[in-house]
């Protein structure tokens, strides 16, 4: 142990606190003013801090798709960005897109087409499919093959997935 280390303890602290910022997320509409570890991912913000479990934490390498949500509209891994990065913007996680209790039409569609098995990827393929629909990328099934290829199935509903995701397509 370092004197600095001996110190520290001696005045009450741990002697590697890590470094804590407040931050402001915007979640489902909500806003909340958090105090987190410097350090919090997204996906730890969501989850840990806001009770939003929604999102999974599969690979934490950004590489599964598990905890995709819609920033600014936009998809993003939630384990690859700090929290601190997302302030005062618009985060969307799949608690958030019912409506007064209805399902939004890709989660009714996911239900309808048995888009899942396990279940531990349909958070992050609803929202991975919804906001591929509002880019305008459902165009082929090759597009959705390509488009929501960062969204791993590892039961292998991709068939039912696309199903679902063309189904919403035409409707919309």
């Amino acid at each position: 142990m370092t004197h600095a280390d001996t110190e520290k303890r001696l005045c009450g602290q741990a002697p590697h606190d890590p470094p804590q910022v407040a931050i402001t997320l915007h979640v489902n509409g909500i806003v909340h003013t958090l105090q987190v570890d410097a350090r919090v991912t997204l996906l730890d913000a969501l989850r840990d801090h806001l009770g939003l479990t929604g999102a999974k934490k599969g690979c934490d390498q950004g590489a599964c798709g598990a905890c995709t949500v819609l920033v600014d509209g936009k998809r993003v891994v939630a384990c690859l960005g700090l929290a601190a990065q997302y302030q005062e913007r618009e985060i969307t996680t799949i608690e958030g897109l019912s409506v007064d209790g209805r399902l939004h039409p890709m989660q009714a569609a996911f239900v309808k087409h048995d888009a899942f098995q396990c279940g531990y990827c349909t958070p992050g393929q609803i929202m991975s499919a919804v906001c591929l629909i509002e880019e305008g990328r459902a165009e082929t099934e090759e597009d959705i093959c390509e488009f929501m290829s960062g969204n791993i199935c590892r039961c292998g509903a991709y068939p039912n997935i696309r199903a679902a995701i063309r189904e919403v397509k035409e409707e919309s």
